[in-house]
């Protein structure tokens, strides 16, 4: 790996880290990390898929340089598309036109894809999705490069739980917040009903 191919992942693992770490939305923040990824790898694109809580399928939660059209192909089976990486290995596909773990094949053909880079995202051992790196040529992917998606797959997963529990925080905010305004109405109602039948002074 070049010296300046490694100042590079250095400085975007610096940056997915301080986007985590700052006020951003969880959208852009995670929207973020897929460009900058696609762009150090001079990939076609990026994608962070989440398995849903059944484990049966992969949903895209955030992407970067894929079209609407493959993006929405159908749904992505967690058994038939690359599933050795759910089971915690990294797995690099050479060409994705013909290779039988991926489940789109001529899709991938219609988009350009060739390689795919599949990595595990994991969250306090548990795996809860994968991050995809696509190619529009052939690639072996070094040690150097899987490492470097590694790395950041264990951020996106940190970044991924954050967005959730903002969303919670949100959540919550908004019922306290609901359940003030429902008191002080109430209280209100209360308090003129009482008036309404409060004794007049002569």
């Amino acid at each position: 790996m070049g010296v300046q191919v490694e100042r590079g992942y250095y400085q975007i693992l610096c940056e997915v880290a301080a986007a985590i770490n700052s006020t951003r939305s969880p959208d852009a923040i995670l929207h973020s990390i897929v460009e900058n990824v696609a762009n150090v790898q001079g990939a076609k694109g990026c994608s962070l898929m989440l398995l849903t809580p059944s484990g049966k399928l992969l949903l895209h939660t955030a992407v970067y340089g894929l079209s609407d059209s493959y993006i929405r192909k159908g749904p992505m089976s967690a058994a038939k598309s690359i599933s050795e990486a759910l089971k915690g290995s990294p797995i690099a596909i050479l060409d994705a036109t013909v290779d039988e773990r991926i489940q789109y094949r001529e899709q991938a053909k219609r988009e350009g894809i060739v390689s795919i880079l599949s990595v595990p995202m994991m969250l306090r051992g548990e795996i809860i999705g994968v991050m995809r790196i696509y190619t529009e040529e052939s690639r072996y992917f070094a040690d150097e490069d899987i490492y470097f998606v590694k790395a950041v797959a264990h951020l996106g997963a940190i970044a991924l739980e954050n967005a959730r529990l903002y969303y919670l925080a949100q959540k919550n905010y908004e019922d306290i917040r609901r359940y003030v305004s429902e008191w002080h109405t109430a209280r209100t109602v209360a308090r003129m009903a009482d008036e309404s039948v409060a004794p007049r002074k002569a």
